[in-house]
């Protein structure tokens, strides 16, 4: 995420932050039994990742939508509580280490979480949002700040 990439709309930086995360996790797939330090060093990233994109969408971008749009609080409180399940399995993953007991088979199953709510977002939400009355520019910009300053503390 470079800061000279031109400004992404919301929706556009929200897919980019999905293929990175995809990405992190395809990287771990593949890492081999013994590969504990770059397991670990991997592992923590996707949960930082996570972590800063789902402050993301809860502070600004699902506030958003559901001030625009009462048909989408469904939507948006089915994506929070799958934001719930991941938090758990992240603070999980977080105090273990590679080797542990289900150390891998947990970034697993978080890894096919986040697929199944990435798929739910990109083909179903976000096609729904792009027909809302929303600055997705405005907003794109506000998450990109937001994700600077998360990214500075971290």
């Amino acid at each position: 995420m470079s800061k000279n990439d031109k400004p992404q709309d919301a929706i556009e930086l929200l897919i980019s932050q999905h293929d990175e995360v995809k990405a992190l996790f395809k990287q771990f797939d593949e890492l081999g039994e013994r590969a504990t330090t770059s397991k670990k060093k991997l592992a923590n990233e996707i949960c930082e990742q996570l972590i800063m994109h789902t402050q993301i969408e809860e502070e600004i971008f699902y506030p958003a939508l559901r001030s625009v749009s009462k048909e989408m609080e469904d939507m948006l409180d089915e994506a929070v509580v799958e934001h719930a399940s991941a938090k758990d399995l992240i603070s999980q993953i977080q105090e273990m280490e590679p080797g542990d007991d289900l150390y891998d088979a947990k970034v697993t199953v978080l890894g096919e979480y986040i697929e199944h709510h990435v798929d739910e977002e990109e083909e179903d939400m976000f096609p729904k949002v792009r027909k809302l009355k929303l600055d997705l520019d405005a907003l794109g910009a506000e998450m990109a700040a937001r994700r600077d300053e998360l990214l500075a503390t971290a």
